[in-house]
């Protein structure tokens, strides 16, 4: 016998006693997800602490509550009523999130215009809630309360259903042209 025939003897009475395993015809566990992450988390706390520090940009906008509702004098109660609890088809939509109040200024004027010229009798405008905007209020809420009672196209404006966006979006009911 030659090296490797001994090597070769001695593995065999090595392994005399080994029996194979039984065949699992189950798949191994799959390796667990990693957790999500929030990537701008620490972004957006830093930006909010920022902002919290800043004083009010207007005394006025820390005024808005929760709910926004307007008529005009001529306007019926009832057609408020009826505007809140949706019961008018909303024609068109625009939605202002993102926007910087200059824009979304811009941005709500055009809608209106247009809706108003296109003869629409109800739009919604999406403006948010405002919950990451800091001390100085709901941004986009307030230009949007603000800029619509100066408006004469519009005749009426409130909440929306929580449906249809609660307290970050207005149904808007517009001068027949």
């Amino acid at each position: 016998m030659t090296a490797s025939d001994d090597d070769k003897q001695l593995f065999r009475e090595a392994m005399r006693e080994v029996k194979p395993l039984p065949s699992s015809k189950t798949p191994p566990p799959p390796t667990p997800k990693p957790l999500p992450e929030a990537r701008f988390a620490r972004l957006d706390q830093r930006e909010v602490l920022r902002e919290s520090l800043l004083p009010p940009a207007d005394d006025s906008m820390l005024l808005t509550g929760d709910e926004l509702l307007f008529r005009r004098p001529h306007i019926a109660e009832d057609v408020l009523v009826k505007l809140r609890r949706g019961h008018y088809s909303v024609d068109a939509e625009v939605d202002l999130h993102g926007l910087t109040g200059a824009e979304a200024k811009t941005v709500l004027r055009d809608f209106v215009a247009d809706s108003a010229q296109r003869h629409m009798n109800c739009v919604r405008v999406i403006h948010g809630k405002g919950k990451r905007s800091g001390p100085r209020g709901p941004v986009l809420k307030n230009v949007v309360n603000r800029w619509l009672q100066h408006t004469d196209a519009v005749l009426a404006f409130a909440s929306a259903r929580t449906i249809d966006g609660g307290s970050g979006a207005v149904y808007v009911l517009l001068k027949r042209g």
